[in-house]
């Protein structure tokens, strides 16, 4: 991409940025209903075959997924012009999704600011060592580090680390509104699961909703992780980093069948997402059609991600993820 096409991007991007209420109250209408009707027909499922159920909590999970799009985009202010609406709706999907919503716009915005920055890795982010950093690390290091990059791990575990745990905590100097939601957002969740638990039966509940968590919880990992791990992705010291060239190259355009674009929001067109944030989730595809430099971004696929789990290293010296066995010890 030409040094011309990378400063004007932004400016391009830029008429898609001011969110549509009608579009998104629409998209809270086809995306909460059907969530509640699959959880609850899920649920009346349990009498006459555990796998509707299970077939029931597949889709009710993509729905999540949808919700969780939702949530993203309040915690960039999109959805929504006015700042409040986010913030309330932003607080009840992530009861939903399980995020605190005050605590995870903080780290995401970090990660917006340092994505593809070896410099400032750490935050927000899926932990990328360099293949030099690896080579130089402790046996215990790799050790950590391959068990963290181990699909089993990363899609099958992570779920359970991430939501469940990690996202019950505050961050070290959070601010007391922070601090505030995230103990309200705790306090929603323990209340809604007693409450169904009560209610439902415990062993019915849990039929239900772990299915549901688990297999959204994997989805939305993987897409975080394929957006972001694909061969020739961007990463540069802070001293050469861009974030134009960030957001294009170091971001996927994971092109998706329309059914798993439509239940992910459109968060396939992450380029767009990261080169302007601001842009509603609705309108993501728009912008990646009507700017011609974005056609040339990295794209991948549903059948060629799958190789992204072989990428484990970022190589400096050839600027692209490797794997194991291509480095020598």
């Amino acid at each position: 991409m030409s040094e011309n096409n990378v400063k004007s991007l932004r400016k391009h991007v830029a008429p898609f940025e001011k969110s549509d209420t009608k579009n998104s109250v629409r998209q809270l209408i086809n995306t909460m209903v059907p969530f509640f009707m699959l959880w609850y027909l899920a649920y009346q499922s349990l009498s006459i075959s555990y796998f509707l159920t299970l077939g029931l909590a597949v889709i009710a999970a993509g729905f999540l997924v949808r919700i969780f799009i939702i949530f993203h985009d309040c915690c960039h202010y999109s959805f929504f012009r006015n700042r409040k609406a986010n913030r309330i709706l932003g607080t009840f999907t992530g009861i939903l999704t399980l995020f605190p919503y005050s605590q995870w716009q903080h780290e995401h915005s970090v990660h917006h600011a340092t994505s593809s920055n070896l410099d400032k890795r750490g935050t927000g982010d899926i932990w990328v060592l360099t293949v030099d950093e690896y080579r130089e690390a402790s046996i215990w290091m790799r050790l950590a580090y391959r068990l963290y990059r181990n699909p089993f791990v990363m899609f099958g575990l992570g779920p359970i680390y991430v939501f469940l745990i990690t996202n019950r905590f505050n961050r070290k100097g959070a601010r007391l509104k922070e601090r505030l939601n995230t103990y309200l957002t705790n306090v929603a969740i323990v209340a809604l699961v007693v409450v169904l638990g009560l209610t439902l039966g415990w062993e019915s509940f849990l039929l239900v909703q772990v299915p549901i968590f688990w297999i959204s919880g994997a989805a939305g990992i993987w897409l975080f992780y394929v957006q972001h791990t694909f061969e020739d992705a961007y990463f540069e010291e802070d001293k050469d980093w861009e974030y134009v060239k960030a957001a294009v190259e170091g971001s996927s355009y994971y092109k998706l069948p329309k059914l798993l674009q439509w239940l992910t929001g459109n968060i396939g067109y992450h380029h767009v997402h990261h080169l302007s944030p601001r842009v509603p989730n609705y309108k993501l595809e728009a912008a990646h059609n009507n700017t011609q430099p974005l056609q040339n971004v990295p794209t991948i696929s549903l059948a060629t991600s799958l190789s992204s789990l072989k990428f484990r290293l970022w190589d400096e010296q050839k600027k692209k993820f490797v794997g194991y066995k291509e480095i020598k010890s």
